[in-house]
């Protein structure tokens, strides 16, 4: 016997339907693709179709002309409009045209608003329209009447007398209600309005005045500032050729004043005159470089007294050398030879009893007889002769033995650098001019031996540019620098070791 099964009885009893293995998927690629292509249909749109999106970007730039929404800080306006339809398509003439459109606009809105008195919106037209290359014939007339309009209502003769007032009582260029400033107020509304022109013309010989009196008496930076000032109001004026000449002729005569006095070992002066020329222009190369030797001197300085053993002087000096260039190789060098000479002031010791001391003096003598009869002028460092009588020196300053080896190793030092000049053997000879330096404190044979020293290594550039070595140029350059910035014809060839080295 047959049994009867419900048909949704089978349904439910039948095997699960199976899907092949690649549906799933296959199926979530083709969701994702079209929740992408839902979400950024736009941008899509517009990177496989730029002609739609310029298109469409031209619709709403046409649409805003219309409204009179010329331009927006939100991208909205006409004009920002058609230049994006630029930037997807430079070849769209319509957008070019509609631009014009929108410069013709703006010049029309200009009109009106100075028609209707609205001087702040009809500036902003006129700004707007000559951006877009309005014919300026058309520009000039509509800007007329603006400044008439303007002038009717600013009282132009109020102006003229508030700046005739100021120029008398001094006031040049101090303010907005100083004369310079009224009387450009006037020029801007009517440019050929003979008082203003006038008014202007003798402030501004006032204004100079004031400038090479500023000159006279060494004040260059307040000169400077009047003459940008003066340049601003009219470049053209008959006495500003004559001003500048008095300030480049001041300046110059100040850069040499300050090498003077650097070269003579006056350091506040030269600072202090640099230091001045810099406030005129921050990027005077030589006054860079002139402060930079100041403090490179005063770093020597130190040394100096360091090897004196006297302490208190030489962190003064090193002071002043850090205050200026705390950079400085020659400032590090200082404080390294400041801190071995107080240990070695530690080693040297002092004794107590004045025989003792008397004693330690004539051995560290003895020393450095030994180190010279040897050779050893100055070095090995802590055991040339020259160290030796540092240390005798620290202990026993007032004593003539050590007076007297110290006058015979400083006539020692003259001759050594002497003979290494004379076979041209300028290291050397550096190092004996440091001895004979820290020995004879800097006397004014010290001082030409060191710029004929500086001389020779501007020599030895000079041969080494000729040659083609540019590096070898570049050191004898700073060498010479470094002992006399003042040199002779330094400037000049550091212009040509600059043009060469820029020619690499």
């Amino acid at each position: 016997m047959t049994r009867f099964r419900a048909p949704w009885l089978s349904a439910r009893m039948a095997p699960p339907l199976e899907w092949p293995r690649w549906f799933a998927p296959t199926a979530l690629a083709v969701l994702l693709l079209a929740t992408l292509l839902l979400a950024y249909r736009q941008p899509l749109a517009n990177w496989l179709w730029p002609d739609t999106a310029a298109q469409a970007l031209l619709t709403q730039a046409s649409h805003a002309l219309a409204q009179g929404r010329l331009t927006s800080l939100d991208g909205r306006g006409a004009r920002e409009l058609y230049q994006a339809a630029l930037a997807i398509d430079p070849d769209r003439g319509d957008a070019r045209v509609g631009l014009a459109h929108v410069g013709e606009a703006a010049l029309a809105q200009a009109r009106q608003a100075v028609a209707d008195g609205r001087f702040t919106e009809a500036h902003q037209q006129l700004q707007l329209a000559r951006d877009l290359a309005v014919p300026s014939a058309q520009l000039d007339a509509v800007s007329a009447q603006l400044r008439g309009k303007e002038a009717g209502q600013v009282g132009l003769a109020d102006l003229l007398a508030r700046a005739g007032a100021a120029r008398k009582a001094g006031h040049l260029d101090d303010g907005p209600d100083a004369a310079l400033p009224l009387y450009e107020r006037v020029l801007v509304l009517q440019p050929d309005r003979l008082e203003a022109l006038e008014g202007r013309e003798d402030a501004l010989a006032d204004l100079l005045q004031q400038a090479r009196s500023a000159v006279q008496r060494g004040a260059y930076a307040d000169a400077s500032t009047l003459l940008a000032s003066a340049r601003r109001y009219d470049p053209g004026h008959t006495d500003l050729p004559d001003t500048e000449a008095r300030l480049g002729a001041a300046l110059d005569r100040a850069h040499r004043d300050a090498d003077a006095d650097l070269h003579h070992g006056r350091l506040d002066e030269a600072a202090a005159r640099y230091r001045a020329l810099l406030q005129v222009d921050a990027k005077d190369a030589r006054a860079q470089r002139g402060l930079e030797h100041v403090a490179d001197e005063w770093a020597r300085r130190a040394t100096r007294l360091a090897a004196d053993f006297h302490f208190d002087a030489a962190n003064a000096a090193l002071d002043q050398a850090r205050a200026i260039a705390p950079q400085s190789p020659a400032v590090d060098d200082a404080a390294r030879r400041l801190a071995r000479a107080r240990q070695m002031q530690a080693k040297v010791g002092a004794p107590a009893m004045p025989a003792d001391r008397a004693r330690r003096v004539r051995q560290l003598l003895a020393e450095a007889a030994a180190a010279e009869a040897r050779g050893q002028l100055l070095a090995p460092p802590g055991d040339s002769a020259f160290d030796k009588l540092r240390a005798a020196r620290a202990l026993a300053p007032q004593d003539l033995a050590v007076a007297s080896a110290s006058v015979h190793l400083l006539m020692v030092s003259r001759e050594c650098f002497e003979r290494e000049l004379r076979g041209n053997r300028l290291v050397h000879a550096q190092a004996c001019l440091d001895a004979w330096n820290t020995l004879g404190g800097g006397d004014a044979a010290s001082r030409a031996a060191k710029q004929r020293l500086a001389t020779r290594w501007l020599a030895v550039g000079e041969e080494r540019l000729g040659a083609g070595e540019v590096i070898g140029a570049q050191r004898a350059l700073l060498a010479a620098r470094d002992l006399d910035p003042a040199t002779p014809g330094l400037d000049a060839f550091a212009e040509r070791v600059r043009m060469a080295s820029a020619g690499r």
